[in-house]
């Protein structure tokens, strides 16, 4: 295997362990804590998840980064969204800060005062996180698909 598919093994594994894990939280764990006012079960969840969540996310920016110069060594390009490579590469850097966003306003600001009667504040971080998990995972595929070409 060279370099590059070894690379993109890499990045899909991650993408699969950040975004399945994010898709069983929103649609599994989340729903139920809501409806139990349970905030342990989603804090128990995130314990677990977050072992193997965070390093994948972590192995996910490393690699799209090394892909990234791969497929566009020019940096500065990274954001000409009249470039179908840097628009892809632009979208997948504003969800990346997006992502890191909503995930320290969580973790400082909300889950330290995580409590059953405010569950449902996480609730407003969780979805979005979810649904920017989705994006990346539809932009990335559009760099082989080329639906946002």
């Amino acid at each position: 295997m060279n370099l590059y598919g070894l690379l993109i093994v890499l990045h899909l594994l991650g993408a699969s362990v950040w975004v399945g894990g994010h898709l069983v939280l929103a649609c599994s764990v989340l729903p139920k804590a809501l409806r139990t006012r349970d905030a342990d079960a989603v804090r128990r969840y995130e314990e677990g998840y977050e072992r193997v969540g965070i390093p994948a996310l972590i192995v996910q920016v490393f690699t799209g980064i090394w892909l990234s110069y791969m497929k566009l060594p020019d940096p500065s390009m990274w954001f000409d969204f009249s470039n179908p490579v840097g628009r892809l590469i632009g979208i997948k850097l504003i969800l990346l800060a997006a992502t890191i966003g909503l995930a320290l306003d969580a973790r400082l600001r909300i889950i330290p005062k995580l409590k059953n009667d405010n569950l449902v504040s996480l609730a407003w971080h969780i979805v979005p996180v979810t649904l920017v998990a989705v994006l990346f995972l539809v932009v990335g595929a559009s760099f082989r698909i080329g639906w946002l070409y």
